[in-house]
């Protein structure tokens, strides 16, 4: 499994923050390169913005299954509410923060 950086509650990648059963993804944010639960563990450990992926990148590998490590494209993850390879249900919930990690119009 990639490594997830951010305040990690279980090896599932729930973290402080969000940590309801379905908190099962870590995404890769453009800007660092690196895997976060989400936007607030990336705020707390990085000093720099938040970098949104274009449409045009959402062929990228970016959305990683906490359950089986399973990486998806971002195209992928926006069409689906489960992983494609062990069939865990994601947060439908985390639809309301699309805009802090893509470029969606």
């Amino acid at each position: 499994m990639k490594f997830v950086y951010g305040e990690l509650v279980d090896a599932q990648t729930r973290c402080k923050h969000y940590h309801s059963i379905n908190d099962i993804i870590a995404i890769k944010f453009k800007c660092c390169n690196k895997y976060y639960p989400c936007y607030k563990c990336h705020e707390a450990a990085e000093n720099h913005q938040i970098i949104t992926w274009k449409e045009h990148e959402f062929s990228t590998k970016a959305i990683l299954c906490g359950v089986c490590g399973t990486e998806h494209t971002i195209k992928q993850y926006l069409q689906t509410t489960k992983c494609l390879n062990c069939s865990s249900h994601f947060n439908e919930g985390c639809q309301l923060h699309y805009h802090l990690y893509f470029d969606i119009q």
